[in-house]
């Protein structure tokens, strides 16, 4: 028991995390976005909210998806909503912040994606779909007084492809988008 205790508590932790940093340094070390400057702002792998102190979408940012982990991107309290798709609850929320992203990006709700509106699995998404990134390229772009196409241009240099070419969907990573622009 002595022996196992020390290959399989000590050695083999010692070993996988030693490997870990040679072969993947930046995946083992939590997928550390920085600036330019080399300062972190964030890990590319959960998704964060760009609101102002008192909660409100900052126009000059590209907004995620909705969280439901915690207070809001809380990876201790990483969790979906847990609402079937009947929930009244969930058909009011998501009626609601439809409307919001709407009157935020100016468009029709009817251009409001799926995406836009309900939160991930785990709460923690970073990504968010071409089709919410093309409704807020227009409000972004006036905010940071940029030309509407050198937005767009961003958007799509920040496209990421299917995993493999066929698993999963186009995304985009919100937090490095907006260090982009």
């Amino acid at each position: 028991m002595l022996v196992l205790t020390v290959v399989l508590g000590v050695v083999y932790p010692l070993a996988i995390t030693g490997i870990g940093q040679l072969v993947f340094p930046w995946q083992s070390n939590g997928s550390i976005v920085t600036t330019s400057d080399g300062e972190p702002v964030g890990s590319a792998l959960i998704g964060q909210s760009f609101t102002d102190a008192a909660g409100n979408p900052l126009p000059e940012y590209f907004q995620p998806r909705p969280s439901a982990a915690g207070d809001g991107y809380d990876a201790g309290a990483s969790s979906g909503s847990n609402l079937g798709p009947e929930n009244p609850d969930l058909i009011a929320a998501i009626a609601e912040r439809r409307a919001q992203i709407a009157a935020f990006n100016g468009v029709q709700p009817s251009e409001v994606p799926a995406d836009a509106v309900t939160a991930s699995g785990s709460g923690l998404d970073p990504h968010i779909s071409p089709a919410y990134a093309a409704i807020q390229v227009q409000r972004v772009a006036e905010a940071r007084g940029l030309p509407v196409e050198t937005v767009r241009a961003l958007v799509a240099s920040h496209t990421q492809d299917r995993d493999l070419g066929y698993l999963g969907q186009p995304r985009i990573n919100v937090l490095e988008l907006n260090l982009a622009v």
